[in-house]
């Protein structure tokens, strides 16, 4: 189920490796195994994923990439899993973050600071007062973004492997009740 899952809804890799934009990236994007469906390759993607989701602005994506590449983890998947991360979860996720960095970073407190506001009319200067904002918070959210971002990648990690492997064990076990419901006569 977890390959049917992800084969439903991934593009193919010859599709992907056809545009014109990866043909540019050449033999990068060839390893069988950025394209492979494993467990080992999706949950490391799922970490990626996770992890880079928190990198600010619009990097994320890039840093999922430039990290799935070399770690040979499934690169659709990383890329899919950034988009956790969007203008409705950022700021609850990077508060978080701050609040993980104070755990961190005990005696640290950053000034008190105005929450931000999205202006969609103006997405450059919100993103510029996002960027304000952010160093307003200092070096809790400094310390805290890779800190929550890499506890976030080690328990999608885990959660993938277990929820993968589970799901094996219970196809393993419903054909093996198949089989012997097959053999009674």
């Amino acid at each position: 189920m977890p390959r049917k899952f992800f084969r439903k809804y991934l593009p193919h890799p010859e599709r992907v490796r056809a545009s014109r934009i990866v043909r540019a990236f050449g033999g990068w994007l060839d390893h069988p195994n950025l394209w492979h469906l494993n467990r080992r390759s999706v949950a490391g993607a799922v970490a990626i994923g996770l992890f880079a989701g928190l990198v600010p602005g619009p990097l994320q994506m890039l840093a999922a990439l430039l990290l799935a590449v070399p770690l040979r983890r499934n690169l659709p998947v990383a890329l899919l899993v950034t988009f956790y991360t969007n203008p409705f979860t950022i700021v609850p996720l990077y508060l978080l973050a701050y609040a993980y960095g104070r755990v961190i970073l005990p005696g640290e407190q950053a000034a008190r600071i105005e929450p931000f506001h999205m202006d969609w009319g103006n997405i450059g200067a919100s993103m510029e007062a996002l960027g304000a904002w952010m160093m307003g918070l200092g070096k809790p959210l400094l310390i805290g973004i890779p800190a929550l971002g890499l506890t976030f990648a080690v328990l999608g990690y885990f959660i993938v492997e277990l929820a993968w492997r589970a799901h094996v064990v219970l196809a393993w076990r419903a054909r093996k009740r198949r089989r012997q419901k097959a053999r009674a006569p």
